[in-house]
C-alpha cells in the first residue's frame, strides 16, 4: 500500500461514533487497500463526553487490507495551543512528526523527519479543504483535496472523503509516502476534527 502515489480516503459514517474509521482505496481501481482506525484509550473515550476531542490524546493506526499489524501509527498527546503529532513505523520507531502552525489562515502544519529536519509543509487554502505538500524549498510534493460525497451525506454527516496524491519526488524520499499519507490522515483526524 505504501508504494502507491494516490489514496482515496473515505470516512465511515456512523451515528454517535466515539472513534473514527477511514477506508483507504486505490482511486484508479476503487479497490480497498487499507483502513485507518482511531484507537484512543478507554479513559480518553470517556473524557470525550466532557472535553473537546481536539485537546485529548489519540492514536490512529493504518493497516493494509487484511492485516492486523499496523503499517504506521499517528500519535498525539494532550494539546493546548499547538498540536505535535508523531508518526511511527511498523516497528513503532518514530519516523517523523507534525507541528501545527501558529496563526495560520486556512490551516497547515510543518512535517519533520526523525532527526528534527523539516521535511515538508502542509499548506491549506482559506476554504479549508485543499492542501498542498510542499518541500522545504517550496516545490510541490503532492496534494489533498476533498471529494464530493453527495448532498445528503454532506448535509447530514461529518464524514469526509478526500484524495491524497503524491508525485514522484515525494515517493522517492525516505519515508516520503508514509509521512505524507500520515499527514493527509492527520489533516482530518487530528487537526480538523472538532468534536
Amino acid at each position: 500500500m505504501l508504494n502507491m502515489k494516490a489514496f482515496l480516503i473515505k470516512q465511515q459514517v456512523g451515528m454517535m461514533k466515539m472513534v473514527a474509521t477511514y477506508d483507504i482505496f486505490d482511486p484508479d481501481s476503487n479497490k480497498q487497500v487499507g483502513v485507518a482506525r482511531e484507537e484512543p484509550s478507554g479513559l480518553v473515550q470517556v473524557l470525550r463526553f466532557v472535553m473537546s476531542k481536539k485537546t485529548l490524546p489519540t492514536k490512529i493506526a493504518a493497516y493494509a487490507q487484511g492485516s492486523n499489524k499496523p503499517l504506521f501509527t499517528i500519535k498525539r498527546g494532550f494539546t493546548f495551543l499547538r498540536a505535535k503529532v508523531t508518526v511511527h513505523d511498523a516497528t513503532d520507531a518514530m519516523i517523523g512528526y507534525f507541528q501545527a502552525k501558529l496563526m495560520s489562515i486556512g490551516g497547515g502544519f510543518w512535517v519533520y523527519d526523525a532527526k528534527d529536519q523539516q521535511f515538508a509543509e502542509v499548506k491549506g487554502d482559506w476554504k479549508g479543504w485543499n492542501f498542498q505538500f510542499l518541500s522545504k524549498d517550496g516545490q510541490e510534493l503532492g496534494t489533498i483535496s476533498k471529494k464530493w460525497a453527495g448532498a445528503l451525506k454532506e448535509m447530514f454527516t461529518s464524514a469526509d472523503n478526500y484524495v491524497v496524491a503524491l508525485n514522484d519526488r515525494a515517493t522517492s524520499l525516505p519515508n516520503g509516502s508514509t509521512l505524507l499519507l500520515a499527514a493527509g490522515l492527520a489533516v482530518d483526524t487530528v487537526f480538523k476534527e472538532g468534536n
